[in-house]
């Protein structure tokens, strides 16, 4: 599940669920550390999605150890006095999902060729349009649509 969370966290941070409040800088800035951030930053790798930024291996046991980030870093929940009071369930529902159902079903996305997926930044994330799914049984090739 550490793997999990990470990859949970990427997603987010990407396609963050409420991203009418997504962060750049408004004007060019020096962060406590002393870094300068130009306006209009977002980072250099902000567009990949690598689950591992939020990882580290642990010496001893080289097991994965996921590194949490202070909510002003990584403001998918907000932060300070108006943070999400619903995060730790919305993590836990995200990984029940993913150890209940994704682990005995595929969601394959059933789009037209030539066709792109258009995400939509409203006050939710929603996709243009919707987005049609077949699910189909791991163990079986029996499907359900």
């Amino acid at each position: 599940m550490v793997y999990t969370h990470a990859a949970l966290c990427e997603s987010m941070r990407l396609y963050p669920p409420v991203p009418v409040g997504t962060k750049e800088a408004a004007k060019d800035d020096v962060l406590p550390d002393g870094t300068f951030v130009k306006k209009g930053t977002r980072g250099t790798d902000w567009a990949e999605f690598r689950p591992e930024r939020w990882l580290n291996r642990v010496q001893e046991d080289e097991k994965w150890r996921f590194v949490s980030v202070d909510p002003y870093t990584y403001p998918v929940f907000h932060a300070g006095p108006r943070d999400c009071l619903g995060k730790e369930m919305a993590f836990l529902q995200m990984k029940r999902v993913v150890a209940g159902i994704l682990r005995r079903f595929k969601v394959v996305p059933v789009v037209a060729e030539g066709v792109e997926i258009e995400y939509s930044a409203l006050l939710t994330s929603v996709v243009k349009g919707g987005l049609p799914v077949r699910i189909e049984n791991r163990s079986a090739t029996k499907t359900h649509e």
